[in-house]
């Protein structure tokens, strides 16, 4: 099992397989045991029951459930905390940036 494992949510859970791919690349560059992976808005309360989850990202074209995913978090981290959560920074998703999105998660992280 990873060391920290990652969730990325879009709409249907293809647009974001990119960015996990370089996100993937720059964790493996970085010498991390980091699990990542993009599931689909709907997806999203299987994985919680099923996964251990560090941190979750929105793609920005779901950034409307952001209330929503508040709720879905809520207590269902590490020793009953909140799991953290943002939307991914529009422009380091359009350029597909996996190193910033990847920082973004770290500090979501508090690293």
């Amino acid at each position: 099992m990873a060391k920290e494992t990652i969730m990325l949510n879009c709409a249907a859970g293809m647009s974001t397989s990119v960015l996990v791919k370089k996100m993937q690349d720059e964790a493996k560059a970085q010498g991390r045991d980091t699990e990542i992976f993009a599931c689909s808005a709907s997806e999203a309360d299987q994985k919680l029951d099923t996964t251990k989850i560090d941190v979750v990202l929105l793609g920005p074209q779901v950034a409307y459930m952001r209330a929503d995913f508040e709720n879905k978090l809520k207590g269902r981290g590490e020793g009953g905390k909140d799991i953290p959560f943002d939307v991914i920074d529009m422009r380091a998703y359009g350029m597909m940036d996996g190193k910033t999105v990847l920082a973004q998660a770290d500090k979501l992280m508090g690293k």
